[in-house]
């Protein structure tokens, strides 16, 4: 199983005309993003990574952007080579939704690169940089027996990491700090990792330090060790290959490495996946249930098969308690193919784990699209697993958004190649994600309740909902940091802020800052919207507005606009003024300000897409919405009830 992870196994193999797609892609005259993403989606070897990476330099140096790829800039600081791992890098990037730009320091100089304000790293204003060093790199050598001296060294290598990332911090960067994978050999064996002073103890103690100092906020983990480790440290290490090129893992490691930190990044920019739809027969039991009937299939303990479906069951029930949510997309009768859920002992998974229930004779793609739209979720949002290879096949020609994992025959190994596949890369993990299952769950609940429904406004007074205005504050600053850099669809401007700027925001006079929370008979909502407003003399720069699309078509932007004329009137604003910035995944806002009666103020001059608004708070018009508002004070610290809007 070990070739699960090198060679990539969850994705599918790459196309028999690779080089002649490559090439075509090459001398095309447009920038094709999506057309690179389709191309990265594949298990390919390091060769070929390099041959995709030059031609994404081809296409982005004549085209200058990658679109609908959102860009990112990434430095590495290393005391080993990285070219292989960064041509990877580039190659495999689109796979996760992003256009990666790489800048590469000089070898071995990690401290001075991040603490010289002139250092090339420095000067190129990178979103985040990745701190790859290595035990040799830390001087991480044998004090056998030696705590104190094991400890110093220890205690050193922290403080080279801290005067690192204090460096980066300056030019606002994010950190993310590799954890270092412990050389193979030995030398006291099963003894290696307790006695003072072995490599093998001082890297333990390291990445303990790594992993409790550097997680979330300004800095985050990339858990370089626990990947070795699960491939094992001796395939990791290849000790001619750093003897000959100071490569610091064997070469046919680095597809590998590079699709684990792309997710990191992916995940950074809010490209993670959020659902998992799943096929029943022969997915989440053996056989068919309208074949073989309720004694007909295998589920259960006390059977080898029987047991491995189980073990998909528990782990998509782990994935829903982080707050994946799910969803079924079955050939079947629906009465059929909720009899298991209802009637078979040995079923974990219930009826009610799922937000969405999908079991008819349509086609897979026309049901998963309706899976994403009850779910208000794009179809980038959603990883389908099937053990059908037609099905899995058909799904990725229609919907190529959608993450389709290549399937072990043996169910078995379900769990081990879906969790290999990382599409639910975290960045952190807070009491909210904890609920978001739950908000999907509810959404759905929703829209049946919008069926039955005579007209929309009727049914938005039906969910008698409740929206909670709020300035920044440093409780929900995680929260609020974290949908700044995840949100993309309903995002004006996608511009993206760290935690420390989210709190500079909090403090600063000219800065006006809303959270939105809203609720309604089907649940709370969570955290649902944030607005960040720069004053410019008597007006206010909406510099961010960025909404959830669960809310969607709930007039929740006509409130928060009447919330930003109230809060306008009371600080001396006369206008607002806002921009659209198209990021390629945004388009389905490029009207927002207009529907809310702002002019535009460059409507033929705007270049690329880009539109500028203007509109006075004087004309902004008082409309009766279907919510109760709950809104602050003006002192920001006291939050109040008032009548509704």
């Amino acid at each position: 199983m070990i070739d699960l992870y090198e060679n990539l196994s969850w994705l599918p193999p790459p196309a028999e005309d690779f080089a002649a797609q490559c090439k075509a892609l090459g001398a095309s005259s447009e920038a094709d993003g999506t057309a690179i993403g389709l191309l990265a989606t594949a298990a390919h070897d390091i060769n070929q990574l390099t041959r995709l990476a030059k031609t994404i330099g081809t296409v982005k140096s004549r085209a200058g952007s990658l679109r609908p790829l959102t860009p990112f800039r990434l430095g590495i600081l290393s005391n080993g080579t990285m070219d292989y791992f960064v041509t990877a890098l580039i190659a495999t990037a689109p796979r996760f939704g992003i256009a990666l730009d790489v800048i590469a320091t000089s070898f071995d100089q990690a401290l001075q690169e991040a603490i010289d304000p002139s250092s090339d790293l420095r000067l190129a204003n990178p979103d985040a940089v990745l701190v790859a060093l290595d035990y040799r790199g830390f001087g991480l050598q044998a004090t056998l027996g030696d705590k104190v001296r094991s400890t110093a060294l220890v205690e050193a290598a922290m403080n080279q990491l801290d005067a690192i990332c204090a460096g980066l911090r300056s030019s606002q960067a994010i950190s993310i700090v590799q954890t270092v994978v412990p050389p193979s050999e030995t030398l006291f064996g099963s003894l290696d990792a307790t006695v003072s002073g072995t490599t093998r103890q001082m890297c333990e103690a390291l990445n303990i330090a790594i992993r409790q100092r550097f997680t979330g906020g300004e800095a985050l983990v990339f858990d370089s060790a626990a990947l070795a480790e699960t491939v094992g440290l001796a395939r990791w290490h290849d000790p001619t290959q750093w003897a000959l090129a100071k490569l610091p893992c064997s070469l046919s490691m680095i597809p590998l490495y590079a699709d684990h930190l792309c997710r990191l990044i992916g995940a950074l920019r809010g490209q993670s996946r959020r659902a998992l739809v799943l096929d029943l027969d022969n997915t989440l039991w053996g056989g068919v249930i309208g074949d073989d009937g309720m004694n007909g299939i295998t589920i259960g303990q006390g059977d080898a098969t029987g047991e491995a479906y189980l073990a998909l069951h528990r782990y998509a029930l782990d994935l829903r308690q982080r707050g994946v949510v799910l969803a079924v997309s079955s050939k079947n009768d629906d009465e059929v193919a909720r009899q298991p859920f209802r009637e078979h002992p040995d079923m974990l998974l219930k009826e009610d784990h799922f937000a969405v229930f999908q079991a008819n004779w349509s086609d897979k793609a026309s049901n998963i699209e309706a899976i994403a739209n009850a779910l208000s979720l794009g179809l980038d949002a959603l990883v389908f697993v099937d053990d059908n290879p037609a099905e899995r096949a058909l799904v990725r020609q229609k919907l190529p958004a959608v993450a389709v994992p290549e399937m072990p025959s043996d169910p078995a190994l379900y769990v081990r190649t879906l969790a290999a596949a990382g599409y639910f890369e975290a960045t952190t993990f807070s009491a909210e994600d904890r609920k978001r299952s739950a908000y999907y769950e509810g959404n759905a609940r929703r829209l049946e309740l919008q069926s039955g429904s005579g007209d929309l406004d009727s049914y938005l007074r039906s969910l008698k909902m409740s929206a909670t205005f709020a300035p920044f504050d440093a409780l929900s600053r995680n929260r609020i940091t974290q949908l700044i850099n995840k949100s993309n669809q309903f995002n004006l401007t996608t511009r993206r802020y760290t935690e420390a700027e989210v709190a500079a925001l909090e403090r600063d006079p000219n800065v006006f800052t809303l959270q939105v929370r809203l609720s309604d008979q089907f649940g709370d909502n969570g955290m649902i919207c944030v607005v960040i407003c720069r004053r410019a003399d008597e007006a206010w720069m909406i510099d961010t507005w960025l909404m959830s699309c669960r809310v969607l078509k709930r007039r929740v932007e006509e409130a928060v606009l009447l919330q930003l004329a109230d809060h306008a009137n009371r600080h001396g604003i006369f206008e607002l003024h806002a921009k659209y910035i198209p990021s390629g995944r945004n388009s389905m806002v490029k009207d927002h300000y207009a529907k809310l009666g702002f002019t535009a103020m460059n409507p033929h001059s705007a270049t690329d897409g880009e539109t500028e608004w203007r509109l006075r708070v004087a004309d902004i018009a008082r409309t009766d919405l279907p919510l109760e508002i709950k809104s602050f004070e003006m002192s920001g610290t006291a939050v109040g009830e008032i009548s509704p809007v």
